[in-house]
């Protein structure tokens, strides 16, 4: 099975041309999550997040269906930034993990943890490994780390299984061939062209 690479790209890049232009480079590659400003120019199949109702009084918020609607299928949930800057809890989290399955999405769940796993859904979604220490810090956990937390994810819930957490092109296969991960989620190194394409065809 091809594995599934997943570009992050949170608050970049700073311009709808730049957006386009690294998009045109990579779409065809990988689940490509921009900032939500840009989803409706480049018809983007991913989104970096969502709220749990479907409408309402809630400013500033997306809801799964208007992202649907947008032609998205895959949405990030619970990552580590939101989890800090936007204090989601883990209850806050679930909410919008069923909301995503309700619309009839895959959701990207991202932890750093087995207890931040939804108790009573166990099939569905995606799950993104990402150790809080290699998050944008270009100290990528150990293959053998990674792949202990990977089977214990799998011992709980029957779901493919990213890694991300400063992911590149030189350490991707790694993750792919030797702790026998389904897919990689990238954040920075999504940004660059180049290195992302290399990240791909290094484990595609």
């Amino acid at each position: 099975m091809k594995p599934l690479i997943v570009a992050n790209w949170k608050m970049n890049p700073g311009s709808l041309p730049e957006a386009k232009k690294l998009f045109s480079l990579t779409k065809k590659r990988a689940v490509i999550c921009p900032p939500f400003v840009y989803l409706a120019h480049l018809r983007a199949n991913g989104a970096q997040d969502c709220f749990w109702e479907e409408k309402g009084a809630y400013t500033g918020e997306i809801s799964p269906q208007m992202l649907k609607r947008l032609g998205v299928k895959y949405v990030i949930v619970g990552h580590s930034e939101r989890r800090k800057y936007q204090k989601e809890t883990d209850k806050i989290i679930e909410k919008k993990l069923r909301a995503v399955l309700r619309a009839g999405l895959k959701p990207i769940l991202c932890l750093d943890k087995i207890s931040q796993l939804p108790k009573d859904i166990k099939r569905g979604f995606v799950v993104a490994y990402e150790p809080l220490f290699a998050i944008g810090t270009g100290k990528a956990c150990s293959p053998e780390r990674a792949e202990r937390m990977r089977r214990a994810i799998k011992k709980k819930v029957g779901v493919p299984v990213l890694y991300g957490g400063s992911v590149n092109s030189k350490n991707a296969r790694d993750y792919i061939k030797k702790a026998r991960f389904d897919g990689l989620l990238v954040g920075g190194a999504s940004l660059k062209a180049k290195e992302f394409i290399d990240i791909i065809e290094a484990v595609c």
